[in-house]
Protein backbone atom coordinates (compact mmCIF):
# COMPACT_ATOMS: atom_id res chain seq x y z
CA UNK A 1 0.00 0.00 0.00
CA UNK A 2 1.29 3.49 -0.97
CA UNK A 3 2.03 6.24 2.15
CA UNK A 4 -1.66 7.97 0.94
CA UNK A 5 -3.97 4.74 1.99
CA UNK A 6 -4.45 5.88 5.08
CA UNK A 7 -6.55 9.08 3.90
CA UNK A 8 -7.96 7.18 0.79
CA UNK A 9 -11.93 7.20 1.84
CA UNK A 10 -11.70 8.54 4.83
CA UNK A 11 -14.94 9.94 5.71
CA UNK A 12 -16.10 12.98 5.25
CA UNK A 13 -19.60 13.27 7.30
CA UNK A 14 -22.15 11.24 8.32
CA UNK A 15 -25.69 11.94 9.79
CA UNK A 16 -25.78 12.19 13.54
CA UNK A 17 -29.18 10.93 15.47
CA UNK A 18 -31.57 13.27 15.54
CA UNK A 19 -33.30 14.21 18.77
CA UNK A 20 -37.35 14.81 19.07
CA UNK A 21 -37.16 18.31 20.73
CA UNK A 22 -39.79 21.25 20.13
CA UNK A 23 -37.06 24.43 20.89
CA UNK A 24 -34.34 25.17 22.40
CA UNK A 25 -34.54 24.50 26.57
CA UNK A 26 -37.81 23.31 26.71
CA UNK A 27 -37.35 20.34 28.63
CA UNK A 28 -35.83 21.80 31.58
CA UNK A 29 -32.47 20.06 33.50
CA UNK A 30 -30.70 17.19 32.81
CA UNK A 31 -28.42 15.66 35.84
CA UNK A 32 -25.27 14.30 35.63
CA UNK A 33 -23.29 12.59 37.81
CA UNK A 34 -19.37 12.08 37.85
CA UNK A 35 -17.93 10.62 40.55
CA UNK A 36 -14.38 12.27 40.03
CA UNK A 37 -15.35 15.98 40.19
CA UNK A 38 -14.04 18.26 37.59
CA UNK A 39 -10.91 20.61 38.93
CA UNK A 40 -10.64 22.59 35.44
CA UNK A 41 -12.44 23.34 32.16
CA UNK A 42 -9.61 22.52 29.51
CA UNK A 43 -8.28 19.44 28.59
CA UNK A 44 -4.88 21.55 28.02
CA UNK A 45 -4.05 21.46 31.44
CA UNK A 46 -5.33 18.18 32.98
CA UNK A 47 -5.10 14.75 31.44
CA UNK A 48 -7.94 13.70 33.45
CA UNK A 49 -10.93 12.22 31.94
CA UNK A 50 -13.38 13.88 34.06
CA UNK A 51 -11.87 17.32 33.36
CA UNK A 52 -11.67 16.49 29.36
CA UNK A 53 -15.30 15.21 29.43
CA UNK A 54 -16.77 18.00 31.14
CA UNK A 55 -14.89 20.75 29.16
CA UNK A 56 -16.47 18.85 26.41
CA UNK A 57 -20.16 20.47 26.79
CA UNK A 58 -18.56 23.70 26.47
CA UNK A 59 -15.54 23.48 24.38
CA UNK A 60 -15.54 21.60 20.65
CA UNK A 61 -12.93 20.74 18.04
CA UNK A 62 -13.19 20.70 14.74
CA UNK A 63 -14.11 17.05 13.97
CA UNK A 64 -14.92 14.22 16.39
CA UNK A 65 -15.47 10.78 16.00
CA UNK A 66 -18.10 9.13 16.47
CA UNK A 67 -19.64 5.68 18.66
CA UNK A 68 -18.25 3.55 15.49
CA UNK A 69 -14.45 5.64 15.46
CA UNK A 70 -15.78 7.43 12.19
CA UNK A 71 -14.73 11.46 11.75
CA UNK A 72 -17.44 13.44 11.63
CA UNK A 73 -17.15 17.18 11.40
CA UNK A 74 -18.26 19.64 14.44
CA UNK A 75 -16.84 22.81 13.67
CA UNK A 76 -15.15 22.59 10.20
CA UNK A 77 -17.82 22.03 7.04
CA UNK A 78 -16.26 19.02 6.38
CA UNK A 79 -13.35 16.25 7.30
CA UNK A 80 -9.99 17.34 4.95
CA UNK A 81 -9.11 14.25 2.93
CA UNK A 82 -6.86 13.45 -0.17
CA UNK A 83 -10.05 13.07 -2.12
CA UNK A 84 -11.66 16.54 -1.61
CA UNK A 85 -7.98 17.97 -1.37
CA UNK A 86 -8.02 18.85 2.41
CA UNK A 87 -5.03 17.00 2.73
CA UNK A 88 -2.14 17.78 0.09
CA UNK A 89 -0.74 15.17 -2.17
CA UNK A 90 2.49 15.41 -0.29
CA UNK A 91 0.76 14.71 2.78
CA UNK A 92 3.12 17.87 4.08
CA UNK A 93 -0.07 19.95 5.26
CA UNK A 94 -4.23 19.46 6.39
CA UNK A 95 -6.43 22.76 5.60
CA UNK A 96 -9.79 22.96 7.38
CA UNK A 97 -12.55 25.27 6.30
CA UNK A 98 -14.85 26.26 9.07
CA UNK A 99 -18.11 25.89 8.84
CA UNK A 100 -19.86 30.04 7.89
CA UNK A 101 -21.64 31.60 11.14
CA UNK A 102 -20.37 30.17 13.82
CA UNK A 103 -20.39 32.47 16.79
CA UNK A 104 -18.73 31.95 20.51
CA UNK A 105 -21.26 31.74 23.30
CA UNK A 106 -20.30 35.37 24.00
CA UNK A 107 -21.58 35.99 20.28
CA UNK A 108 -18.49 37.10 19.10
CA UNK A 109 -17.31 35.43 16.05
CA UNK A 110 -15.17 32.43 15.63
CA UNK A 111 -12.09 32.77 13.13
CA UNK A 112 -9.45 30.84 11.69
CA UNK A 113 -7.30 32.72 14.36
CA UNK A 114 -8.87 30.63 17.09
CA UNK A 115 -7.56 27.12 16.01
CA UNK A 116 -4.20 28.99 14.96
CA UNK A 117 -4.12 30.32 18.10
CA UNK A 118 -4.91 27.74 19.83
CA UNK A 119 -2.43 25.63 18.48
CA UNK A 120 0.20 28.17 20.06
CA UNK A 121 -1.36 27.92 23.18
CA UNK A 122 -0.67 24.27 23.74
CA UNK A 123 2.83 23.76 21.42
CA UNK A 124 4.46 26.67 24.13
CA UNK A 125 7.63 25.60 25.12
CA UNK A 126 6.93 26.54 28.34
CA UNK A 127 3.70 25.44 28.88
CA UNK A 128 2.86 22.15 29.87
CA UNK A 129 0.27 21.41 27.43
CA UNK A 130 -1.11 18.20 28.42
CA UNK A 131 -2.39 17.53 25.00
CA UNK A 132 1.11 18.03 23.28
CA UNK A 133 1.30 15.03 21.62
CA UNK A 134 -1.76 15.82 19.63
CA UNK A 135 0.57 18.24 17.44
CA UNK A 136 3.21 15.97 17.34
CA UNK A 137 5.50 16.50 14.01
CA UNK A 138 3.51 19.76 13.55
CA UNK A 139 5.57 22.73 12.39
CA UNK A 140 3.23 25.51 12.26
CA UNK A 141 -0.55 26.80 11.86
CA UNK A 142 -1.57 29.04 10.39
CA UNK A 143 -5.15 31.14 9.55
CA UNK A 144 -4.87 31.62 5.89
CA UNK A 145 -8.72 34.07 6.02
CA UNK A 146 -11.13 33.97 8.42
CA UNK A 147 -12.97 30.54 7.76
CA UNK A 148 -9.60 28.79 6.69
CA UNK A 149 -6.36 27.22 9.15
CA UNK A 150 -3.83 25.32 7.37
CA UNK A 151 -1.60 22.79 9.52
CA UNK A 152 2.13 22.10 8.44
CA UNK A 153 3.65 19.82 9.21
CA UNK A 154 7.40 18.65 9.65
CA UNK A 155 7.67 15.99 7.62
CA UNK A 156 4.70 14.31 5.58
CA UNK A 157 2.47 13.09 8.47
CA UNK A 158 0.01 10.25 6.91
CA UNK A 159 -2.19 10.27 9.62
CA UNK A 160 -2.35 14.57 10.23
CA UNK A 161 -5.83 14.12 12.22
CA UNK A 162 -3.99 14.74 15.59
CA UNK A 163 -4.52 18.85 15.97
CA UNK A 164 -8.14 19.67 16.50
CA UNK A 165 -9.87 16.42 16.09
CA UNK A 166 -11.48 14.98 19.28
CA UNK A 167 -12.19 15.95 22.71
CA UNK A 168 -8.58 16.17 24.15
CA UNK A 169 -7.37 18.78 21.48
CA UNK A 170 -10.62 21.31 20.78
CA UNK A 171 -10.62 25.14 20.42
CA UNK A 172 -9.72 27.62 22.54
CA UNK A 173 -11.02 31.31 22.20
CA UNK A 174 -8.05 33.56 21.14
CA UNK A 175 -9.48 36.53 23.01
CA UNK A 176 -10.01 34.96 26.67
CA UNK A 177 -6.89 32.98 26.41
CA UNK A 178 -4.16 35.15 24.49
CA UNK A 179 -2.70 35.87 27.58
CA UNK A 180 -2.29 33.20 29.17
CA UNK A 181 0.80 31.75 27.14
CA UNK A 182 3.39 29.67 28.31
CA UNK A 183 3.91 29.78 31.98
CA UNK A 184 0.75 31.96 32.36
CA UNK A 185 -1.78 29.39 31.56
CA UNK A 186 -2.18 27.65 34.87
CA UNK A 187 -2.89 31.38 36.29
CA UNK A 188 -6.05 32.18 34.18
CA UNK A 189 -8.18 30.89 36.70
CA UNK A 190 -11.44 32.89 35.06
CA UNK A 191 -10.59 31.31 31.44
CA UNK A 192 -9.74 28.12 32.82
CA UNK A 193 -12.98 27.79 34.94
CA UNK A 194 -15.30 29.56 32.52
CA UNK A 195 -13.89 28.84 29.25
CA UNK A 196 -16.06 30.73 26.11
CA UNK A 197 -16.78 27.92 23.90
CA UNK A 198 -18.58 27.15 20.99
CA UNK A 199 -20.50 23.72 22.43
CA UNK A 200 -24.16 23.50 23.72
CA UNK A 201 -23.96 24.82 26.99
CA UNK A 202 -21.89 27.49 29.11
CA UNK A 203 -20.73 27.72 32.72
CA UNK A 204 -22.40 29.87 34.44
CA UNK A 205 -20.78 28.37 38.05
CA UNK A 206 -17.68 26.22 38.54
CA UNK A 207 -16.61 25.27 41.58
CA UNK A 208 -13.62 22.74 41.37
CA UNK A 209 -13.99 19.61 42.59
CA UNK A 210 -17.83 19.85 43.16
CA UNK A 211 -20.43 21.08 40.92
CA UNK A 212 -21.02 23.08 37.26
CA UNK A 213 -23.82 24.90 36.98
CA UNK A 214 -24.13 25.22 33.09
CA UNK A 215 -26.86 26.49 30.90
CA UNK A 216 -27.57 26.40 27.04
CA UNK A 217 -25.41 28.50 25.09
CA UNK A 218 -27.71 31.36 23.06
CA UNK A 219 -25.49 31.27 20.77
CA UNK A 220 -25.39 27.29 19.69
CA UNK A 221 -25.11 27.53 15.46
CA UNK A 222 -28.82 24.65 15.71
CA UNK A 223 -31.54 27.42 17.04
CA UNK A 224 -33.48 23.98 18.52
CA UNK A 225 -31.08 22.73 20.56
CA UNK A 226 -30.22 21.68 23.13
CA UNK A 227 -33.22 20.17 24.58
CA UNK A 228 -32.21 21.36 28.22
CA UNK A 229 -31.91 24.87 29.52
CA UNK A 230 -29.58 23.77 32.13
CA UNK A 231 -26.97 21.39 32.87
CA UNK A 232 -26.52 20.30 36.63
CA UNK A 233 -22.98 18.71 36.43
CA UNK A 234 -22.56 16.81 39.99
CA UNK A 235 -18.83 15.64 40.55
CA UNK A 236 -17.54 13.84 43.70
CA UNK A 237 -18.66 10.93 45.98
CA UNK A 238 -17.93 7.50 44.68
CA UNK A 239 -19.41 5.01 41.67
CA UNK A 240 -21.99 3.48 44.12
CA UNK A 241 -23.65 6.27 44.82
CA UNK A 242 -23.58 7.99 41.24
CA UNK A 243 -25.21 4.38 40.17
CA UNK A 244 -27.60 4.51 42.89
CA UNK A 245 -28.74 8.15 41.87
CA UNK A 246 -29.59 7.31 38.29
CA UNK A 247 -30.44 3.29 38.54
CA UNK A 248 -32.01 3.12 42.07
CA UNK A 249 -33.76 6.74 42.94
CA UNK A 250 -33.66 8.25 39.31
CA UNK A 251 -32.34 11.48 41.41
CA UNK A 252 -30.05 11.99 38.30
CA UNK A 253 -30.18 11.64 34.48
CA UNK A 254 -26.45 10.37 33.60
CA UNK A 255 -23.92 8.63 36.19
CA UNK A 256 -20.28 8.15 34.23
CA UNK A 257 -18.00 5.38 34.80
CA UNK A 258 -19.91 2.55 36.99
CA UNK A 259 -16.57 1.37 37.76
CA UNK A 260 -18.19 -1.33 40.22
CA UNK A 261 -18.50 -5.19 40.46
CA UNK A 262 -21.34 -6.71 37.62
CA UNK A 263 -22.88 -7.89 40.45
CA UNK A 264 -23.62 -4.59 41.86
CA UNK A 265 -24.59 -3.21 38.72
CA UNK A 266 -27.09 -5.52 38.64
CA UNK A 267 -28.66 -4.91 41.39
CA UNK A 268 -29.24 -1.40 41.02
CA UNK A 269 -30.94 -1.54 37.84
CA UNK A 270 -33.13 -3.69 38.75
CA UNK A 271 -34.97 -1.04 40.52
CA UNK A 272 -36.06 -0.23 37.04
CA UNK A 273 -35.54 4.16 36.98
CA UNK A 274 -32.24 3.43 34.32
CA UNK A 275 -30.51 1.54 32.38
CA UNK A 276 -26.46 0.65 32.19
CA UNK A 277 -25.21 0.94 28.70
CA UNK A 278 -21.64 -0.27 27.56
CA UNK A 279 -19.40 -0.72 25.44
CA UNK A 280 -15.44 -1.85 24.49
CA UNK A 281 -12.88 0.92 23.45
CA UNK A 282 -9.45 1.46 24.57
CA UNK A 283 -9.23 2.24 28.09
CA UNK A 284 -6.63 -0.30 29.93
CA UNK A 285 -6.27 -0.26 34.01
CA UNK A 286 -2.89 -0.09 34.44
CA UNK A 287 -0.02 0.38 36.88
CA UNK A 288 2.83 2.81 35.78
CA UNK A 289 5.99 2.31 37.08
CA UNK A 290 8.04 5.11 38.31
CA UNK A 291 11.19 5.03 36.58
CA UNK A 292 12.97 8.37 38.88
CA UNK A 293 12.70 8.82 42.49
CA UNK A 294 9.92 10.27 44.46
CA UNK A 295 11.81 10.07 48.16
CA UNK A 296 10.68 13.26 49.54
CA UNK A 297 14.64 13.76 50.87
CA UNK A 298 15.63 14.94 47.43
CA UNK A 299 15.16 19.07 46.55
CA UNK A 300 11.48 19.57 44.60
CA UNK A 301 13.05 20.20 41.68
CA UNK A 302 15.10 16.64 41.49
CA UNK A 303 12.52 14.52 43.00
CA UNK A 304 10.08 12.55 40.70
CA UNK A 305 12.21 13.74 37.76
CA UNK A 306 14.76 11.97 35.30
CA UNK A 307 17.81 13.52 37.36
CA UNK A 308 17.39 11.19 40.03
CA UNK A 309 16.52 7.81 38.54
CA UNK A 310 14.69 5.23 40.64
CA UNK A 311 17.14 2.99 43.13
CA UNK A 312 14.37 0.22 43.06
CA UNK A 313 12.15 0.44 39.99
CA UNK A 314 15.24 1.06 37.54
CA UNK A 315 15.94 -2.31 37.30
CA UNK A 316 14.21 -4.19 34.56
CA UNK A 317 14.38 -7.50 36.35
CA UNK A 318 12.22 -6.27 39.20
CA UNK A 319 9.17 -4.67 37.28
CA UNK A 320 8.91 -7.95 35.22
CA UNK A 321 8.65 -9.83 38.96
CA UNK A 322 6.04 -7.54 39.83
CA UNK A 323 4.26 -8.41 36.54
CA UNK A 324 4.71 -11.98 37.24
CA UNK A 325 3.05 -12.11 40.23
CA UNK A 326 -0.23 -10.00 39.19
CA UNK A 327 -3.28 -12.81 38.38
CA UNK A 328 -5.04 -10.82 35.75
CA UNK A 329 -7.85 -13.13 35.02
CA UNK A 330 -8.56 -12.98 38.87
CA UNK A 331 -8.50 -9.22 39.01
CA UNK A 332 -10.80 -8.91 36.03
CA UNK A 333 -13.03 -11.87 37.66
CA UNK A 334 -13.79 -9.67 40.86
CA UNK A 335 -13.68 -5.99 38.94
CA UNK A 336 -15.37 -6.30 36.04
CA UNK A 337 -17.09 -9.31 35.25
CA UNK A 338 -18.23 -9.29 31.10
CA UNK A 339 -16.77 -5.74 31.25
CA UNK A 340 -13.53 -6.69 31.27
CA UNK A 341 -10.81 -8.66 29.65
CA UNK A 342 -7.12 -9.33 30.89
CA UNK A 343 -4.67 -7.89 28.64
CA UNK A 344 -0.46 -7.72 28.09
CA UNK A 345 -1.25 -4.65 25.68
CA UNK A 346 -1.71 -0.72 26.76
CA UNK A 347 -2.90 -0.46 23.41
CA UNK A 348 -6.39 -2.94 23.01
CA UNK A 349 -7.96 -2.29 20.18
CA UNK A 350 -8.17 -1.73 17.15
CA UNK A 351 -7.29 -5.33 16.34
CA UNK A 352 -4.92 -3.65 13.40
CA UNK A 353 -2.59 -2.36 16.08
CA UNK A 354 -3.16 -4.83 19.20
CA UNK A 355 -0.48 -7.04 20.21
CA UNK A 356 -0.59 -10.69 19.86
CA UNK A 357 1.10 -10.35 23.27
CA UNK A 358 -0.07 -12.94 25.80
CA UNK A 359 2.98 -13.44 28.22
CA UNK A 360 1.43 -11.87 31.26
CA UNK A 361 -2.08 -13.77 31.38
CA UNK A 362 -0.35 -17.01 33.75
CA UNK A 363 0.34 -15.85 36.84
CA UNK A 364 4.18 -17.02 38.03
CA UNK A 365 4.79 -16.25 41.71
CA UNK A 366 7.62 -18.66 41.25
CA UNK A 367 9.56 -17.09 38.36
CA UNK A 368 8.76 -13.75 40.04
CA UNK A 369 10.45 -15.04 42.92
CA UNK A 370 13.58 -16.50 41.17
CA UNK A 371 13.92 -12.99 39.28
CA UNK A 372 14.22 -10.87 42.33
CA UNK A 373 16.84 -13.44 43.86
CA UNK A 374 18.66 -13.25 40.43
CA UNK A 375 18.84 -9.44 40.66
CA UNK A 376 20.45 -9.91 43.74
CA UNK A 377 17.27 -8.94 46.29
CA UNK A 378 17.74 -11.63 49.31
CA UNK A 379 14.45 -12.39 51.59
CA UNK A 380 15.30 -10.63 55.17
CA UNK A 381 13.45 -9.93 58.02
CA UNK A 382 9.67 -10.80 58.27
CA UNK A 383 10.12 -11.90 54.35
CA UNK A 384 10.67 -8.80 52.61
CA UNK A 385 13.68 -8.93 50.41
CA UNK A 386 16.76 -6.13 51.15
CA UNK A 387 19.62 -5.62 48.67
CA UNK A 388 22.60 -3.19 49.79
CA UNK A 389 20.88 -2.25 52.75
CA UNK A 390 18.04 -1.54 51.11
CA UNK A 391 14.47 -3.25 51.85
CA UNK A 392 11.90 -3.79 48.78
CA UNK A 393 9.86 -1.30 49.66
CA UNK A 394 6.87 0.16 47.22
CA UNK A 395 4.70 3.29 47.79
CA UNK A 396 1.49 2.27 45.60
CA UNK A 397 -1.08 4.99 44.94
CA UNK A 398 -4.47 5.11 42.72
CA UNK A 399 -7.54 6.99 42.99
CA UNK A 400 -10.23 6.18 45.58
CA UNK A 401 -12.44 3.87 44.06
CA UNK A 402 -14.09 0.15 45.41
CA UNK A 403 -12.69 -1.55 42.30
CA UNK A 404 -9.05 -0.05 42.60
CA UNK A 405 -8.97 -0.53 46.29
CA UNK A 406 -9.94 -3.83 45.49
CA UNK A 407 -7.29 -4.48 43.55
CA UNK A 408 -4.71 -2.61 45.48
CA UNK A 409 -5.43 -5.38 48.04
CA UNK A 410 -4.64 -8.21 45.95
CA UNK A 411 -1.78 -6.97 44.50
CA UNK A 412 -0.25 -6.26 47.62
CA UNK A 413 -0.94 -9.72 48.63
CA UNK A 414 0.88 -11.24 45.70
CA UNK A 415 3.72 -8.85 45.25
CA UNK A 416 4.27 -10.02 49.43
CA UNK A 417 4.51 -13.64 48.82
CA UNK A 418 7.67 -13.10 46.31
CA UNK A 419 8.69 -10.61 49.22
CA UNK A 420 8.29 -7.07 48.43
CA UNK A 421 6.60 -4.96 51.18
CA UNK A 422 3.80 -2.33 49.93
CA UNK A 423 2.54 0.87 51.26
CA UNK A 424 -0.93 1.60 49.96
CA UNK A 425 -2.55 4.95 49.32
CA UNK A 426 -5.41 5.95 47.81
CA UNK A 427 -6.47 9.62 46.76
CA UNK A 428 -9.54 11.31 45.70
CA UNK A 429 -10.15 10.92 42.16
CA UNK A 430 -11.00 14.58 41.95
CA UNK A 431 -7.02 15.45 43.00
CA UNK A 432 -5.68 12.44 41.90
CA UNK A 433 -6.71 12.99 38.38
CA UNK A 434 -6.63 17.08 38.72
CA UNK A 435 -4.13 19.48 37.31
CA UNK A 436 -2.76 21.55 40.52
CA UNK A 437 0.58 22.03 40.30
CA UNK A 438 1.10 22.56 43.67
CA UNK A 439 -0.42 19.54 44.52
CA UNK A 440 1.64 16.35 45.86
CA UNK A 441 -1.55 14.06 45.20
CA UNK A 442 -1.35 14.34 41.37
CA UNK A 443 -0.98 11.36 39.01
CA UNK A 444 1.07 13.48 37.14
CA UNK A 445 3.32 14.35 39.94
CA UNK A 446 3.79 10.69 40.52
CA UNK A 447 5.39 11.03 44.07
CA UNK A 448 4.75 7.23 44.35
CA UNK A 449 6.78 4.16 43.38
CA UNK A 450 3.88 2.96 41.38
CA UNK A 451 0.22 3.88 40.85
CA UNK A 452 -2.82 2.74 39.02
CA UNK A 453 -5.21 4.24 36.82
CA UNK A 454 -7.13 3.73 33.17
CA UNK A 455 -7.44 6.30 30.49
CA UNK A 456 -8.22 5.91 26.40
CA UNK A 457 -6.99 7.78 23.16
CA UNK A 458 -9.90 9.22 21.22
CA UNK A 459 -10.23 8.04 17.38
CA UNK A 460 -9.17 4.81 16.31
CA UNK A 461 -5.57 5.28 15.82
CA UNK A 462 -2.80 5.31 18.44
CA UNK A 463 -0.52 7.14 17.43
CA UNK A 464 -0.32 10.15 19.63
CA UNK A 465 -0.84 8.23 22.33
CA UNK A 466 1.88 6.22 21.69
CA UNK A 467 3.55 9.92 20.94
CA UNK A 468 2.88 10.21 24.86
CA UNK A 469 6.19 8.45 26.16
CA UNK A 470 8.17 10.86 24.20
CA UNK A 471 11.51 11.28 25.62
CA UNK A 472 10.98 14.71 27.02
CA UNK A 473 7.32 14.56 27.69
CA UNK A 474 7.09 13.88 31.21
CA UNK A 475 5.59 15.91 33.76
CA UNK A 476 8.45 18.45 34.92
CA UNK A 477 8.58 21.31 37.08
CA UNK A 478 9.24 23.33 34.07
CA UNK A 479 6.49 22.70 32.46
CA UNK A 480 3.89 22.87 35.84
CA UNK A 481 3.98 19.07 36.46
CA UNK A 482 2.29 18.86 33.07
CA UNK A 483 3.13 16.56 30.58
CA UNK A 484 2.09 12.81 28.80
CA UNK A 485 5.42 10.84 29.73
CA UNK A 486 3.46 9.86 33.16
CA UNK A 487 6.45 7.46 34.21
CA UNK A 488 9.28 9.18 33.09
CA UNK A 489 10.44 6.75 30.28
CA UNK A 490 12.87 7.66 27.65
CA UNK A 491 14.06 5.33 25.15
CA UNK A 492 15.98 7.08 21.56
CA UNK A 493 15.16 3.83 19.85
CA UNK A 494 11.37 4.39 20.64
CA UNK A 495 11.57 7.99 20.00
CA UNK A 496 13.23 6.61 16.35
CA UNK A 497 10.30 4.16 15.70
CA UNK A 498 7.48 6.90 16.91
CA UNK A 499 9.39 8.49 14.00
CA UNK A 500 9.10 6.26 11.32
CA UNK A 501 5.39 5.32 12.45
CA UNK A 502 5.02 9.33 11.67
CA UNK A 503 5.82 8.85 8.14
CA UNK A 504 4.31 5.88 7.62
CA UNK A 505 0.80 5.58 5.95
CA UNK A 506 0.07 1.68 4.78
CA UNK A 507 -1.78 0.56 7.29
CA UNK A 508 -0.12 -2.94 7.35
CA UNK A 509 3.21 -1.16 8.30
CA UNK A 510 1.53 1.35 10.85
CA UNK A 511 -0.13 -2.05 12.61
CA UNK A 512 3.10 -3.12 12.91
CA UNK A 513 4.91 0.06 14.07
CA UNK A 514 2.29 0.16 16.71
CA UNK A 515 2.53 -3.13 18.06
CA UNK A 516 6.32 -3.06 18.48
CA UNK A 517 5.65 0.12 20.25
CA UNK A 518 3.90 -0.70 22.54
CA UNK A 519 5.60 -4.10 23.33
CA UNK A 520 8.45 -1.93 24.36
CA UNK A 521 6.58 0.24 26.75
CA UNK A 522 4.95 -3.90 28.37
CA UNK A 523 6.54 -6.43 27.18
CA UNK A 524 10.25 -5.33 26.65
CA UNK A 525 10.83 -2.81 29.95
CA UNK A 526 7.54 -3.18 31.58
CA UNK A 527 7.76 0.43 32.34
CA UNK A 528 3.72 -0.55 32.08
CA UNK A 529 2.16 -3.44 33.87
CA UNK A 530 -1.32 -3.67 31.96
CA UNK A 531 -3.75 -5.34 33.98
CA UNK A 532 -7.62 -5.64 32.42
CA UNK A 533 -8.66 -4.08 29.37
CA UNK A 534 -12.13 -2.08 30.49
CA UNK A 535 -15.65 -1.68 29.03
CA UNK A 536 -16.25 1.92 29.24
CA UNK A 537 -19.53 1.43 32.00
CA UNK A 538 -22.53 4.26 32.29
CA UNK A 539 -26.15 4.57 33.15
CA UNK A 540 -29.10 6.61 31.64
CA UNK A 541 -32.18 7.08 32.96
CA UNK A 542 -35.07 5.62 31.23
CA UNK A 543 -36.80 9.38 30.77
CA UNK A 544 -33.40 10.27 29.28
CA UNK A 545 -33.21 10.57 25.33
CA UNK A 546 -30.67 10.65 22.88
CA UNK A 547 -27.53 8.80 24.44
CA UNK A 548 -25.16 7.03 22.16
CA UNK A 549 -22.12 5.54 24.23
CA UNK A 550 -19.33 6.69 22.74
CA UNK A 551 -15.52 5.09 23.88
CA UNK A 552 -13.75 7.19 20.98
CA UNK A 553 -14.04 10.69 21.92
CA UNK A 554 -15.88 11.86 24.88
CA UNK A 555 -19.25 10.48 26.46
CA UNK A 556 -20.80 13.92 26.53
CA UNK A 557 -19.59 14.11 22.70
CA UNK A 558 -23.88 14.40 21.23
CA UNK A 559 -25.23 16.30 24.57
CA UNK A 560 -26.57 18.77 21.98
CA UNK A 561 -28.74 15.98 21.04
CA UNK A 562 -29.93 14.75 24.49
CA UNK A 563 -33.62 15.15 25.36
CA UNK A 564 -36.55 14.24 28.12
CA UNK A 565 -38.60 10.88 27.11
CA UNK A 566 -41.90 12.31 28.39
Amino acid sequence: MKIKSLLLGAIASTALAPAAMAERGSDGTVNIIYWQAPSIMTPYLSGGTKDIESSSLVLEPLGRYDPEGNMVPFLAAEIPTLENGGVSSDLMTITWKLKPGLKWSDGSPVTAADPAFTAEYCMHPEGGCAQLAKFDGVDKVEALDDLTVKVTFKRPMPNPYGPFMGAQSPILQKAQFQNCLGTKAPECTEANFSPIGTGPFKVDDFRPNDVIALSANPNYRDPAKPAFAKVNFKGGGDATAAGRAVLETGEYDYAWNLQLAPEVIAQMAAAGKGVAVSAFGTLVERIEVNLTDPSPSLPDDVRSTREAPHPILSDLRVRKALSMAIDRGLLTEVGYGQAGRPTCNLVPAPALYASPNTDCMTQDIEGAKALLEEAGWKVGAGGVREKDGMKLQLLFQTSTNAVRQDFQALIKQWWSEIGVETELRNISGSVFFGGDPGSPDTFQKFYADVEMYANNFDGTDPQAYLATRRCGAEPKPSTQWQGTNINRYCDPEYDKLLDELLNTGALEKRGQLAIKLNEMLTKESYAIIPLVDRGRVSAHSNTLGGVLLNTWDSELWNAADWYRIK
